[in-house]
Parts: C-alpha cells; structure tokens; sequence
C-alpha cells in the first residue's frame, strides 16, 4: 500500500504539472481507475486473509473494515464510476470467493449481506455522479453567464463612451452651419433695414444659404444613412455585376478630382463578375475613393482587382499620408478624421467609413485596410465571383417637367406648412393643405362642394399633433377619398426604430431637410409608380 500510494503521488505530481490536452483527460482518468482497482484488490486481501469465522473479534473487525472501505468510495470515486466499481469488485472479491469456497450458513448470510452492500453503494453513487454532473454543469454555466456578462457590460460602456463622442462631434458639425445661416438671416434682414436689398446682395446671400444648407444635408444624409444601416431596412439586391462597367463608371466620376488635385488616378481594367448589390458595392467603392482623394496631396490613387480562389478583392491604394496601426480601427467609426483636427467641412464629416462598415457588414463583403504612415493606404472589399450574365448598372436619369397633380398636404408645423404648400403651388400642383388630417377633409370637402378636386397624392408628416402619425393621417385621408392613392411620408426623426417603422408601411419616406428638387422627383416617382400621374 505504500508503495501504491507513492506511485499515485508521483503520478498526481506529474498530472498537475503539465499541460493537459481534452484528449488526454480519458487516459489519465483510466489511469486513476486502475490505481483504484490494485488499491481495491489490496484491501481486499484482508478480507482473505481475515475471514475466520472461528474468531468472531477478529472476523467482525475484517467485515467493518471492508464496509467502511466500500462505503468511502462513493464520495471520493463517483466523479469516474469505471473507478468506484472497479474498486468495489476489487475489494469485495477475495472475500466473496472465501464465502463461497468455505461454504456454511455464515458464508451465505455474509453474502447476501455483502451483495445488498455493494447494490446500495452502486446506486448512490449513480446519484452522486448524476448530482455532481449537474453541480459541475451549473457552475461552468455560471462562468460562462459572468463571461458573457461581462462582455455586454464591456460593450455597453465602449457604445456608451462612443455615443458621447458621436453627439458631441454631431453636435459640433451641427451647430455650425446653423450658426453660419443665423449670421447669414441677421445679414439679410439688416440690408432690408436700408431699404430694398439689391439683387447682386441676395444672389449671394442665396449662394451662400444654399451652400450651408447643402453641407447640413450632406451631415444629415450620413446620420441618416448610418440610422438606415442600423435600423435593418436596407435590402440587399444580389445581382452578378460586371465590374469592367463598374470600374469604368468610377474612373470617370473621379477623373475631375483627380485632375483638380492633380493626382495621378488609375483604373486597373477587369473583366471579372461578381455577386453583389450593383449600388451598395458602388456606394462602398465611392466612399472610399473619396476618402483617398480628399487625404492624398500628391501622388496619386489607384482601383483594382485581385482574384483572391473564389472571390474578388477590390483594391484601392493612394499615396495619401497613411494610418498607425493602433487607428486603423477608429477610422471606421462615426466622426473620426485623423487628418482633419480642426473639422473642416471642406474635408468631408467623418461619416463615410463609418458608412462603409455598415455595408459590407450587410454585404458580408470582408473589409480589410493595411497602410504604412507616410507612404499610404490599402482599402479592399472581397466580394464573391459570379458565372451568370452581368446586369447592367442603371443610369440616373432626370425626372419629367411639367408634372402637376392634386395633393393632400398633412403637416402640424405652421411654418414648413406654409412654406410647402407656396412651393407646391409655385411648381403648378394643387394643394388641400392642413395641420391635421381632419383640417385637410374639411378643405377637400370645401373645395368639391365648389367642383371637381381630384387628389393624386398625400404628404404627410410623420410626427404630427396629438400624438398621431403621417400613417394615420394617409389612412384617414384614403378612407375620405374612397380610394388609396400614392403618398410619401416626411419625417426628421432618424430612429432606426421609427425609420424601420415607416419603412414597413410601404410609402416613399423622405427624410427633412428636403431641397425642392427632390420634392419634386420623389411627387413624380411616387405618382409614376402609382400609375396615378397627370403630365400636363
């Protein structure tokens, strides 16, 4: 026994001491059985050798000894149960051989006394396994719980912490063309203190409105794209692309740039197909290219394709002023221009990766970026390659002139209601307009007690008084008329719950601010596709 118990020491010394692979927990533990078996078989010479009836003292100190043995397994041995019942066969085998070699009425109660001992040991040990089992599986539960807690937690802080900067710098990049047109209202309103403004004056205060008013746009189109993304309402239209047409449709949109930069800019030809969303990949590809352009001052830019087995890696390199390495991963979030300190416009808004990450997360296009500071940069998306026939991308085209249409107009603001019903009127439309859906049943009424007024189409605010929405408002208008006509929805909440909202309702969504231009295409789409439009 003491040389056993120095071998398993020994053994136990050299298990802790290792590193141990899951494959190799079942022969440790086939070891530790085995040592179990030769101890069992070493106690149980006992019970050979003191199996002597003839002695009752010495007979009853050998059974008390083999039961307070069998019974010790349990607890210490039912974590492997091939290592309790190897060691309980063991033990209680040479006496159970003496039993039955010996014979007599002894032996025989012996027997069934030993046999209803090792069945009840067996079966608490099935529980205890069975309870230590479900007590390991809770605690790794509990671990695995706090892991992942501790994860959320990590990552509600880091989202916390992000969106913090995120308002600050929209905050920032907000308030500064609203200051900028504030100046610009002062200015105009001073002039009309001096009597008429003249028309060279308002020319470009207009230029200079418009101008602002564009920027602001441009960062309210990019927190709204970002909401889009978020939000989940931007499907994905996989298509095979021919990236030849793609790349040749790029080159041309930035040769200006590069030529007011005076850049060199090329375009690797590739006459590659791929799968993919034609206008989300081309969205991707332009952000990036505008990002090199705008940070690359000499030098130049170049787009290619690489075949990477079954994908295609689209590549864009500029000998821009590159990225360190411990900032290649904040580049891609909301607002950061490492080249842009001081937050020039002129400079873009630090919206576009941010943009691009969203996409080819919803793409699953592989975004990769490598870039040696003071040498340049590498974007690359990994888009999969097509055999099927590419579609063609489709050209933009301009909307038809010349439209005018009846139009409900649903809008609780006094202001943007007034201002929008003089430019719809101004662009030849007839408008019914109100603050309410039930102001705007009322001016219908009106208006056919009077004659014939057709309705075309709704407008609708998407947050109006009372708590009740554009939705409501279309709804209400449609049941008044009798018939369900086009309507678009406008709203300047950017919510991915409330854009995800109104996207599901099937109206065009048109997101504040609006230019007049895009009022007027979005009447006609809306009306061409409602199969509803009058061209006069």
């Amino acid at each position: 026994m003491y040389l056993l118990t120095a071998i398993r020491v020994l053994a136990a010394r050299r298990f802790f001491s290792r590193e141990r692979e899951p494959a190799s927990a079942s022969r440790w533990a086939w070891l530790a059985a085995a040592f179990s078996c030769v101890s069992g078989l070493l106690w149980g010479a006992l019970g050979w050798v003191g199996f002597l009836p003839q002695e009752p003292v010495l007979f009853s100190f050998t059974v008390i000894v083999l039961t307070g043995l069998i019974c010790g397994t349990v607890p210490s041995l039912s974590a492997f149960p091939p290592a309790l019942v190897g060691s309980i066969i063991a033990t209680v085998l040479p006496i159970t051989v003496r039993s039955i070699t010996n014979g007599g009425d002894i032996s025989g109660a012996y027997l069934a006394l030993l046999a209803g001992l090792v069945a009840i040991n067996l079966y608490y040990c099935r529980t205890t396994y069975q309870m230590l089992r479900e007590t390991i599986r809770l605690r790794l539960e509990n671990v695995e719980l706090v892991g992942h807690l501790e994860q959320e937690r990590d990552r509600a802080q880091a989202a916390d912490r992000a969106k913090t900067r995120f308002l600050a710098a929209a905050s920032h990049d907000l308030r500064q063309p609203i200051h900028a047109l504030s100046l610009l209202i002062a200015t105009l309103a001073a002039l009309g203190h001096r009597g008429a403004v003249r028309s060279d004056d308002a020319r470009d205060l207009a230029g200079r409105a418009k101008s602002i008013i564009g920027n602001l746009g441009a960062l309210l189109n990019g927190l709204l794209d970002i909401s889009r993304l978020d939000a989940g309402v931007v499907t994905v239209a996989r298509e095979t692309v021919n990236l030849s047409q793609l790349l040749n449709q790029l080159s041309s949109e930035f040769a200006p740039a590069a030529k007011e930069r005076g850049l060199d800019w090329r375009v690797v030809e590739s006459s590659l197909q791929v799968d993919s969303d034609p206008m989300m990949l081309k969205r991707v590809l332009g952000n990036l290219l505008s990002n090199a352009f705008r940070y690359t001052t000499s030098g130049g830019v170049l787009l290619g394709c690489r075949r990477r087995g079954a994908a295609v890696e689209i590549q864009i390199w500029d000998t821009g002023p590159g990225i360190p390495a411990d900032q290649q991963a904040a580049v891609f979030e909301e607002f950061v221009q490492l080249q842009n300190p001081a937050r020039d416009r002129t400079q873009g808004l630090g919206l576009g990766l941010a943009i691009v990450r969203r996409a080819a997360v919803l793409l699953q296009h592989p975004l990769k970026l490598a870039s040696v500071p003071g040498r340049g940069s590498m974007f690359s998306v990994t888009v999969p390659q097509a055999s099927a026939v590419a579609t063609a991308l489709p050209d933009h085209k301009a909307s038809p002139a010349g439209i005018a249409v009846s139009i409900m107009v649903v809008e609780d603001e006094r202001d943007v209601l007034d201002v929008m019903v003089q430019l719809l009127t101004l662009q030849g439309h007839r408008v019914y307009a109100g603050r309410s859906a039930a102001e705007v049943q009322q001016i219908h009424a009106a208006a056919m007690m009077a004659g014939d007024a057709p309705v075309d189409m709704i407008i609708a605010d998407y947050r109006l008084g009372d708590g009740a929405t554009g939705l409501e408002a279309i709804e209400a208008l449609c049941a008044h008329i009798g018939r369900s006509v086009p309507a678009l929805i406008v709203t300047g909440d950017t919510s991915p719950s409330r854009i995800k909202e109104a996207t599901a309702s099937g109206h065009r969504l048109l997101h504040k601010p609006i230019t007049g231009e895009e009022l007027h295409e979005a009447i006609v789409a809306a009306c061409v596709d409602g199969r509803e439009s009058i061209i006069r």
